[in-house]
């Protein structure tokens, strides 16, 4: 009986604990400007590697070094993206994970945030919806609308049912 009592409050602190530092990660916060900022960005294939070097070519030079994810078997993405970015090879570590919907950034995203949780660095999720969703989400949007720091859609309908949302109109 004393052994399962121990247990059990045992737990209940790992589960409090572990509510608290939720909290805190994905509680908001006031932006802090900063001179520069490390970015991840993960690739999709297809359209998605053009959406989101759109997106980075109005960027500044303040969101460098840049990294970027891409699929083993996507060479193409690989190629626009080596085009794009021919002199930048920093390898600091990234601060920011900037996506647009491919499947693939589902992981990267909550290992984005596992990180945060853990205490080892707090890392910036802005996930930007495809141009292409008027009226609903994305699977990847539905999954990140709750995991993301910023979560930006390109068209009011979809602010209308996602208040939490940032509508910038169309970005793209």
């Amino acid at each position: 009986m004393g052994g399962t009592l121990i247990l059990a409050a045992a737990a209940g602190t790992v589960a409090v604990l572990l509510a608290v530092r939720l909290w805190v990660v994905l509680r908001p916060r006031a932006a802090v400007p900063r001179r520069s900022l490390s970015l991840l960005v993960v690739a999709g294939s297809g359209g998605h590697t053009t959406e989101i070097l759109r997106l980075l070519k109005n960027l500044s030079d303040a969101y460098s070094p840049r990294h970027y994810i891409i699929a083993d078997t996507d060479e193409m993405s690989a190629h626009k993206i080596n085009s794009f970015e021919v002199n930048r090879a920093d390898r600091n570590p990234s601060a920011v994970v900037l996506c647009n919907g491919p499947g693939t950034c589902v992981p990267i995203c909550i290992s984005a945030l596992l990180l945060g949780i853990l205490g080892i660095k707090k890392v910036i999720i802005v996930y930007v919806e495809s141009i292409c969703r008027v009226e609903h989400l994305s699977l990847s949007g539905k999954i990140l609308f709750h995991l993301s720091d910023y979560f930006i859609v390109q068209w009011p309908t979809l602010k209308e049912k996602y208040p939490k949302s940032v509508y910038l109109g169309r970005i793209v």
